[in-house]
């Protein structure tokens, strides 16, 4: 035990309280989702899916502007966050939700073989897509104000 861990000297049943008290404590406050965290998940995701389709022509076309339409939500919620200014700011928010709003679109005209597992996780980022819309719709308005 190295001289200023002090955790050695405490039972093993207090130790394990504080942890579960620490844990409970966590679980009970509502979790903050940064939001440039989860536009890059989305984006991840949707790159992740897409190695996952059937290969076809339409497939490979579809599949590219998705990967791109996907990976500009993040990106202009970034710029946003960096505006200069209010004007600034609510036009990255609006390219964001079009943005999201397109990778909808594109997700939705993916060929999934009639797989179901592959129907389920489009289904998924169909719903994320939507949530997202929605959020930068409330920013704008709340913008807006």
């Amino acid at each position: 035990m190295r001289e200023d861990d002090i955790s050695g000297s405490i039972p093993p049943r207090i130790k394990i309280r504080g942890i579960l008290e620490t844990v409970m404590s966590e679980a009970k406050k509502p979790k903050r989702y940064d939001l440039e965290e989860r536009t890059f998940k989305f984006a991840n995701d949707v790159r992740s899916f897409v190695k996952l389709l059937p290969k076809s022509t339409a497939n490979t076309e579809d599949i590219k502007q998705v990967v791109r339409s996907s990976g500009s939500v993040g990106a202009n919620y970034i710029e946003a966050n960096e505006a200069v200014s209010k004007k600034d700011f609510l036009l990255r928010i609006k390219i964001s939700r079009k943005e999201a709003k397109e990778s909808k679109f594109w997700l939705d005209l993916l060929d999934t073989g009639g797989d179901e597992r592959l129907e389920r996780l489009r289904e998924k980022l169909v719903q994320e897509a939507v949530e997202l819309m929605k959020i930068f719709s409330s920013i704008m308005r709340s913008s807006n104000s």
